[in-house]
């Protein structure tokens, strides 16, 4: 077995008990966070792994918090980085389900705003809604919408370089991301495999991460190790 340079602890549930009900997989350390919910070896229609990978490469490495608007624009900027997936679409669904309406994750709408929307903030409103509203009443839903997003956008730009930091000081390469989410992803889709063909209802495995090389290692309710190198 190779010496990693990140070990990964993940948990499964065939059902979790967290209000959502879903099947599939969490980050150890996330599985007390509300926010998350679990997720499968299912990749999207133009992103090549998994919402698991993305928890780790692109939130867990990255230095970034599971939840939170602010984290998954950072997040977000990442995954762009690593796959040329278009945030836009992601960022624009924050915008419309919860942002333009005052809801923010992590922190207060007044904390999140740029400050040239700030300064344009009467003293006395504080709450998320409030601001929400006042906003749309001077700017209109259209360009409120599109300050929003392009906060995201430049939330996102601005901490890349504190990211890409935290994600090095692992001793994994960064420019590697990219292969090494592909060789996590197979390793996940056996794994993903394996809980849904044994029944499983609970199982525990880690990721181990190298430069070149990841393995995934399942020690509930078996005991199975996979290995698989990066793409050429």
């Amino acid at each position: 077995m190779f010496e990693p340079s990140v070990t990964v602890p993940i948990s499964y549930c065939a059902e979790w008990m967290d209000g959502y009900g879903a099947r599939g997989w969490k980050i150890d350390m996330t599985v007390d966070d509300p926010e998350i919910i679990a997720s499968t070896s299912e990749t999207g229609l133009h992103i090549p792994t998994s919402v698991l990978i993305h928890d780790i490469l692109d939130h867990y490495l990255c230095g970034l918090p599971p939840s939170g608007h602010r984290n998954e624009a950072i997040a977000l900027h990442q995954l762009a980085l690593r796959t040329g997936a278009d945030p836009l679409p992601d960022l624009a669904q924050m915008v419309d389900e919860d942002l333009i309406h005052g809801h923010v994750l992590g922190e207060t709408m007044h904390t999140f705003l740029p400050e040239n929307l700030r300064r344009q903030l009467p003293e006395e409103l504080a709450e998320g809604q409030a601001i929400a509203h006042y906003l749309l009443s001077i700017l209109g839903q259209e360009a409120f919408r599109e300050l929003l997003i392009k906060r995201l956008v430049e939330l996102g730009q601005d901490s890349a370089a504190q990211a890409r930091a935290h994600y090095q000081s692992s001793g994994l390469q960064y420019n590697q991301r990219g292969s090494l989410g592909l060789v996590m992803q197979s390793l996940l889709v056996k794994l993903d495999v394996m809980a849904l063909t044994s029944a499983w209802q609970k199982a525990h495995a880690a990721f181990l991460l190298g430069n070149g090389q990841g393995a995934l290692c399942i020690d509930l309710p078996i005991s199975v190790h996979f290995e698989s190198v990066y793409p050429t």
